[in-house]
């Protein structure tokens, strides 16, 4: 059983499923600390208001952070720009340039007798009548 464990553990998917998790966490924490400390003074710059983070309104002594939710929102779409342009956008690239096209099938062949170039479909070579194989 703990062989069996063992091998569960270090197959190659777990292992890079929990590194893409490990560097998804990171990336995320970088993205939020990029949106709480630049991104939000920025866009308060402009809207007179120094933090999304302090913007709560309160019904029945209930505070809602709705800048909180500002600030996860931006931060969310920060993620998802950064994933597309420089992780989606750079494999599908790669899959484009790597993808090969079968090779088309040729419209003439030379006839076997006089070597002249005929359409692949014909039977007959036009040029000294000789029968074509298939």
């Amino acid at each position: 059983m703990i062989r069996d464990f063992k091998a569960f553990i270090l197959r190659g998917n777990v292992v890079d499923l929990a590194v893409g998790v490990v560097l998804g966490v990171a990336f995320g924490a970088v993205v939020t600390a990029l949106v709480k400390d630049l991104v939000t003074p920025l866009i308060a710059a402009i809207f007179g208001k120094p933090d999304f983070s302090g913007l709560t309104f309160t019904v029945n002594h209930s505070k809602f952070l709705y800048g909180d939710f500002i600030n996860a929102v931006i931060a969310f779409l920060l993620i998802a720009l950064a994933v597309f342009f420089f992780i989606v956008q750079p494999i599908n690239a790669l899959v484009t340039r790597t993808r090969r096209e079968p090779p088309a099938e040729p419209d003439t062949k030379k006839c076997a007798e006089c070597m002249s170039v005929i359409p692949a479909a014909a039977t007959r070579c036009a040029f000294c009548a000789q029968p074509q194989p298939s």
